[in-house]
């Protein structure tokens, strides 16, 4: 058996806060680092390896966003940020930076335990349903290695963090059919949107792929827009057709 436990990152100004989700996860077998401002969450980081990052924004010396792009530049962690700002467009604000999800404070413990396997288990999961046996799909200039979770325009390698790389394969999955903004975010995010802000989620992973796959992001030609409906990959055509 693998004993590795899998670390967390977990950083807030509130001592507090710190103190029950150390105790939380560790109690569900977890390792936890913690930091208390981001300047030492990137130290903490830098020296600790972590599998997740929990992180609050509005933090001294360095907030949420800055350690957000700091980390983006050199990982493809995954990052659920904590925020009580009540503004929709601050929250969207870190998905936009990288995140892959975000939790409102006050939050129940609970809620983000559970952010926290599902978004672990996409990072770890290994190939969706549908895809060819071969593991390799090309598209036009881009080429999707499903089994190094690897994706390639020409000849060079297209860093997607590991939410990007699940919604990705999940639309090439059933390729030319549209998937609705909530049953993504069920499959990819393993949750069900209880408010419609919840699915902009999505929309922001969406935008953050076609940034990084389209030639030109602002008219797609690979991730399409469902009017009404949500977003489909173009269909890929099988070798016999």
């Amino acid at each position: 058996m693998d004993n590795h436990k899998e670390k967390i990152l977990v950083v807030d100004d509130e001592a507090s806060i710190r103190r029950i989700l150390e105790t939380r996860l560790s109690m569900i077998g977890y390792e936890v680092v913690t930091a208390a401002d981001g300047e030492e969450a990137l130290d903490t980081f830098r020296g600790n390896t972590p599998d997740l990052v929990v992180l609050d924004v509005m933090m001294p010396k360095l907030d949420g966003y800055g350690v957000c792009q700091e980390l983006r530049k050199e990982s493809d962690i995954p990052i659920i940020m904590l925020t009580a700002l009540g503004d929709v467009a601050d929250r969207i604000t870190g998905l936009e930076l990288g995140a892959d999800d975000y939790v409102v404070k006050p939050f129940s413990p609970k809620e983000l335990e559970a952010r926290i396997r599902s978004v672990l288990r996409r990072v770890d999961k290994v190939g969706a349903s549908g895809i060819p046996s071969s593991g390799v799909i090309q598209v036009s200039t881009i080429r999707i290695d499903t089994n190094k979770r690897q994706v390639y325009k020409g000849d060079e390698r297209i860093r997607l963090t590991g939410m990007e790389f699940s919604l990705l394969e999940l639309l090439v999955s059933r390729s030319g059919e549209p998937f609705s903004r909530s049953e993504i975010l069920q499959e990819v995010w393993g949750y069900t949107p209880e408010r419609h802000v919840d699915t902009r989620v999505v929309d922001v992973h969406i935008s953050r792929l076609r940034a990084k796959l389209e030639e030109d992001p602002s008219n797609p030609e690979l991730i399409l827009t469902a009017r009404g409906t949500g977003y489909l990959f173009q269909r890929i055509l099988d070798a016999n057709e």
